[in-house]
């Protein structure tokens, strides 16, 4: 039995596990506080890029789910917004992946991490206003919609573009980028 623990806990990277417990406590209690998309959006992103390069994707997928949940229960999302919630989350998983795929696609480019952030970034976009777009004209009243729609378009491309730029400024005095 002391053997089995000996192995597990070999098998830790408490840096790791400390690099996820922040980001992640980040990412859960900032749309608490921060009630300004412009602000919490990029900064959300930044945690979920930094979270893919220095801790995983799978830990960044993880993260990916908790920060709509969150926006939503800490009045950054209105209540009626609770249906587009999981679109929000397939789209910051869609950015993950993306960036993952085109950053280990072109590992021995230049522009490796500036491909992935602007391929995932559009296509978060795209998935979110088209998503939200149908989503919102079927159960919100038409003014709303269109502040949905609003809320769900370019914000969405700008914040993770400057989230990227973010994560980008600190991954690379930490060398977390090859």
């Amino acid at each position: 039995m002391d053997y089995l623990k000996e192995t597990v806990l070999t098998k830790v990277n408490a840096q790791a596990v400390a690099q996820f417990l922040v980001l992640g406590s980040i990412a859960t209690f900032l749309p608490f506080f921060i009630h300004a998309q412009f602000l919490t959006g990029p900064i959300v992103n930044a945690v979920l890029i930094l979270t893919l390069f220095l801790v995983g994707v799978r830990s960044a997928i993880t993260l990916a789910l908790i920060p709509s949940l969150m926006a939503l229960s800490g009045g950054l999302l209105p209540a009626v917004l609770a249906p587009v919630v999981p679109f929000i989350m397939i789209s910051n998983c869609l950015l993950i992946f993306t960036m993952e795929y085109l950053y280990k696609k072109f590992e021995q480019g230049k522009y490796d991490f500036f491909a992935g952030l602007i391929a995932g970034a559009g296509l978060k976009w795209i998935f979110l206003l088209s998503t939200t777009g149908l989503i919102s004209k079927l159960l919100l009243k038409q003014e709303l919609a269109v502040k949905v729609a609003q809320m769900m378009s370019w914000p969405q491309f700008a914040t993770a573009i400057l989230g990227g730029v973010i994560a980008y400024g600190i991954l690379k005095p930490l060398k977390a980028l090859k």
